[in-house]
């Protein structure tokens, strides 16, 4: 559902939560390359399927409206987890397999199948994308305050970036670790001291 007619609902209504084409498109997209790099018995394959993967990830974080996360996966998971990997093959040997996929681990299978379908039972709850009944909406007191109180408490005049900086600040503090961590794991792959 679109984001103009989700607002045209009225305030407790229900609505019901409709999957685009392009949603849709993405989640088989992210399932099938899952699944692929699971099953793949290549591991060279299996990284470069990863890394589609990660950039479906971003993909539909973008389409969730959530580009800094979106960017973050990119960065990491399709950029340098790919690269890491990817350096790491390079410095061992490969092993030839005659298959190109695992056989199947049929109680695994089960398993994962199980939990995809508890999941797939959720998803009624979940509000469409820019719905009047998302929880966000559900106490515009709050919302407002941040918009209205950003500047005065923080002083920055973009206000996600000040809930990224200042009131998120120790997740966002956490995030950064993770991308220093990154960058300090490809030097030591490249037996470098420094980035040049």
């Amino acid at each position: 559902m679109t984001g103009a007619l989700a607002s045209a609902a009225p305030l407790g209504a229900p609505v019901v939560a409709q999957v685009t084409a392009i949603e849709a498109s993405l989640f088989v997209f992210v399932v099938l390359t899952a699944l692929f790099t699971a099953l793949a018995r290549d591991v060279l394959a299996a990284v470069i399927i990863f890394g589609a993967y990660s950039l479906g990830m971003a993909a539909l974080y973008t389409f969730y409206r959530a580009p800094d996360v979106a960017m973050t996966e990119a960065a990491i998971s399709a950029g340098v987890t790919t690269v890491l990997l990817l350096l790491t093959l390079a410095k061992t040997t490969r092993l030839d397999h005659e298959a190109a996929f695992e056989s199947v681990n049929l109680p695994a299978a089960g398993a994962a199948g199980l939990l995809f379908a508890g999941l797939m039972l959720t998803m009624g709850d979940i509000p469409a994308v820019g719905s009047a009944d998302a929880p966000i909406w559900s106490n515009p007191d709050v919302t407002q305050w941040y918009i209205a109180e950003t500047y005065a408490e923080t002083h920055v005049e973009n206000t996600v970036m000040a809930v990224l900086a200042a009131f998120r600040g120790f997740d966002t503090f956490g995030e950064a670790v993770v991308v220093f961590a990154a960058g300090i794991a490809a030097l030591i792959v490249l037996h470098r001291e420094v980035f040049a």
